[in-house]
């Protein structure tokens, strides 16, 4: 049997953890188009094409790839169970304001969370596909 693999930090291979951070994440989705406009148009992200005519939505230095059901064999998601959180700079007052002039539906929020580096506040809503999107505020500034 396996020793226990300790949740963070080195491993006996090289002195820093084996993963550092996330570059992308997928989601499968009904139309691309549609949703590339809302992630463009809602939450002021960047469309871009790539690779074969995929298509991305890009904010930060993180990016969410678009797929249509089948399209990557190798995932097996359905459409509706993506599940994100995104953290965004501006105040609960300011995020509320903004989802609600764009017509967002927020399901549940203001909510006090824990994040992956301290407290956070947040909204939920879903997008076109009823995947679960989460805008968080951290309560301090991150460094």
């Amino acid at each position: 049997m396996r020793s226990p693999v300790a949740l963070s930090g080195p491993d006996a291979v090289g002195s820093e953890p084996l993963i550092s951070g996330i570059d992308h994440v997928v989601l499968t989705v009904r139309d691309i188009k549609a949703s590339a406009a809302f992630y463009g148009d809602i939450l002021g992200m960047r469309v871009e094409k790539f690779a074969n005519d995929r298509v991305a939505v890009h904010f930060g230095s993180q990016k969410i790839n678009l797929q249509t059901l089948g399209q990557e064999t190798r995932n097996k998601a359905g459409i509706g169970s993506g599940d994100l959180c995104l953290v965004s700079g501006r105040t609960i007052d300011e995020i509320a304001a903004h989802l609600t002039a764009k017509g967002v539906d927020i399901i549940e929020g203001p909510v006090s969370k824990t994040g992956a580096c301290g407290p956070i506040t947040s909204f939920y809503f879903n997008d076109l596909d009823q995947n679960l999107i989460e805008i968080s505020s951290y309560e301090r500034p991150l460094s």
